[in-house]
């Protein structure tokens, strides 16, 4: 049971948990009703195949965490030893197996989508995501940015991926009037992950200085300073939160003030919040608590496609 127990935290189940349900609201909700009534565009990813979609989506991502914790050992054993699963609990040489096998399993079910799709996209973006997970728990994350920047791409990727699926490789004005709005709600909700995640990312990277600083790493924090950290972290929430002002104005002339209402109180205030406490912060609890604010606010942004689905299809 205790291995059981262990394993599930080595691949981050809550984290995994907030990919399926990203995956799903924006399938159901947004993608789905894109093509609601269209007899001659039907939908090209059928249920079936976004349940194995979700699934190989999932297996990668847990595959990252276990690579990202093989090559995290030692820095573990700084920034939260008494979390820390490989070696103490799970073996190295069987997290390095698991790894290979997750990864395997998400690359077929991407080989075996594209063919039912006869889109290749699926199969070379999961191929891609397994390889940069990789480099990233290797190489890129002890690099300045180019870490940080790369899990903000990988989890846009999480909603792009759906998008992809949809390409047909076809110049009809109907499905690319269709694609093409499909393509915007894609690219906000993908936005959002992107700028919401980097910002998690760095405040992440002060949260864990300490271990970072002993075993070489190149973060923001280490190598400009805390203080370039969060100025550099502020001026994304300031670009988010004003980014979200300009949809919500969007959104009260097309959809009326639901939306308007669900941003404010769930989106810009406790932006507003994160950004009073990341100037205040000063210890490892702080930050600690401050990611864990930054999350609730990716959930209630991927929350909001059930009110856009709600005020503009069932009314």
């Amino acid at each position: 049971m205790q291995l059981i127990g262990a394993f599930f935290r080595l691949i981050r189940w809550p984290n995994l948990v907030f990919i399926l349900l990203t995956q799903h609201l924006f399938y159901y909700f947004i993608l789905r009703p894109s093509f609601a009534g269209q007899s001659v565009y039907p939908v090209m990813l059928r249920p079936g195949l976004f349940y194995l979609l979700a699934l190989s989506s999932v297996l990668i991502a847990a595959a990252g965490y276990i690579i990202n914790d093989y090559f995290d050992l030692n820095i573990d054993r700084v920034n939260k030893p008494d979390r820390l699963v490989v070696e103490k609990i799970i073996k190295r040489r069987w997290t390095i197996l698991w790894h290979w096998i997750l990864s395997g399993l998400g690359i077929l079910l991407g080989l075996y989508i594209s063919w039912k799709l006869r889109n290749p996209l699926v199969v070379l973006s999961n191929l891609g995501c397994v390889m940069l997970l990789y480099f990233y728990s290797t190489t890129f994350k002890r690099r300045l940015l180019i870490g940080n920047i790369l899990i903000s791409l990988l989890t846009a990727w999480v909603i792009l991926v759906l998008y992809l699926c949809e390409i047909r490789f076809t110049e009809d004005a109907g499905y690319s009037l269709i694609l093409s709005r499909l393509f915007k709600f894609a690219i906000v909700y993908a936005g959002f992950a992107f700028i919401s995640s980097l910002i998690r990312e760095v405040v992440k990277d002060i949260e864990d200085m300490d271990g970072d600083a002993r075993y070489g790493c190149h973060t923001m924090p280490i190598v400009w300073g805390v203080n370039v950290a969060k100025v550099f972290a502020g001026t994304w929430i300031v670009v988010l939160a004003g980014s979200l002002v300009v949809i919500e104005i969007y959104a009260a002339l097309r959809m009326g003030w639901p939306m308007v209402v669900y941003g404010i109180l769930l989106l810009d205030l406790p932006l507003i919040r994160v950004l009073r406490k990341l100037y205040q912060a000063q210890t490892k609890k702080d930050y600690h608590v401050l990611s864990g604010a930054i999350k609730g606010v990716m959930l209630a942004g991927i929350l909001s496609m059930g009110i856009i689905y709600l005020t503009q299809y069932l009314t």
